[in-house]
């Protein structure tokens, strides 16, 4: 199990955040990642379609022989993740737990939680942060132009920083004191969500507690790779590898080698 990978999917491009967050919390393991881009947004599916698609990409992931597999998809995470960890046997960790224990730790009174209308509809977050400390008040807001911003590269644009304020100034202007990315591609946005939100509300991105949660289980089962052989992580997508690749190199800051489109 020590030299098996680290499965990671996501809708898209975002989950590249938590790639980023794992690989450098565990830079020997090698990780294998799949980008649905033929069927992104997630967001606004139904559930039934989410977790459909979900379990299909759990399934290919499996078929690469990985040892554990993160859903690093809010959406995927709120209506899949029990459907997936029902149906495979390798542990299955999604986001929304990791990230509403960081937005409690660091809260102390009102919590925004922004992501897809799926996301913000299933009250995920809502409820998990609720079961950790019922006194925190709890404000949510769809973003669901945020994903396409992101897949189509407009990080730094005027008009991304303009859609932001009209989402998030309503935000702001209610007093919360920490704001959770309730979407993996949200933290490729947070210099402008931090410009628009100001200094005094803690941006709370679950990447990195997500990564220690995969640390830990890897650790308690024995199954980290210790090995400093160095691993060529592989990237999927089921369709535009070009754009994934070129928007991907630019988060990561990084060369990707190779992206492979595939069916499933």
């Amino acid at each position: 199990m020590n030299n098996k990978a680290i499965g990671i999917f996501d809708s898209g491009i975002g989950g590249l955040t938590v790639y980023k967050a794992i690989k450098h919390r565990m830079p020997n393991e090698k990780i294998i990642y799949l980008g649905d881009t033929a069927r992104v947004p997630y967001g606004t599916k139904s559930k039934d379609t989410i977790i459909k698609f979900s379990l299909q990409n759990a399934k290919f992931l499996l078929e690469k022989d990985v040892k554990i597999i993160v859903v690093a998809c809010n959406t995927s995470s709120s209506y899949a993740l029990p459907s997936l960890q029902k149906e495979f046997s390798i542990p299955i960790v999604g986001v929304i737990e990791p990230g509403s224990e960081a937005a409690v730790k660091c809260s102390k009174s009102k919590v925004g939680v922004i992501g897809t209308n799926a996301t913000i509809s299933s009250k995920a977050y809502e409820t998990s942060i609720k079961n950790k400390n019922s006194e925190l008040k709890i404000i949510s807001t769809p973003c669901p132009l945020f994903v396409p911003l992101v897949e189509e590269g407009w990080i730094d644009n005027e008009v991304t920083e303009l859609i932001a304020k009209e989402y998030l100034e309503p935000l702001k202007q209610n007093g919360i004191d920490s704001l959770v990315l309730g979407c993996t591609h949200y933290p490729v946005l947070k210099e402008v969500i931090k410009k628009v939100m100001g200094n005094n509300v803690k941006i709370i991105d679950s990447a990195s507690t997500v990564s220690e949660k995969v640390f830990d289980i890897l650790t308690n089962f024995g199954w980290l790779n210790n090995n400093k052989k160095k691993h060529e992580d592989e990237f999927y997508v089921t369709d535009s590898p070009e754009r994934f690749k070129k928007v991907g190199e630019y988060f990561l800051g990084k060369k990707i080698n190779q992206v492979k489109q595939i069916n499933i």
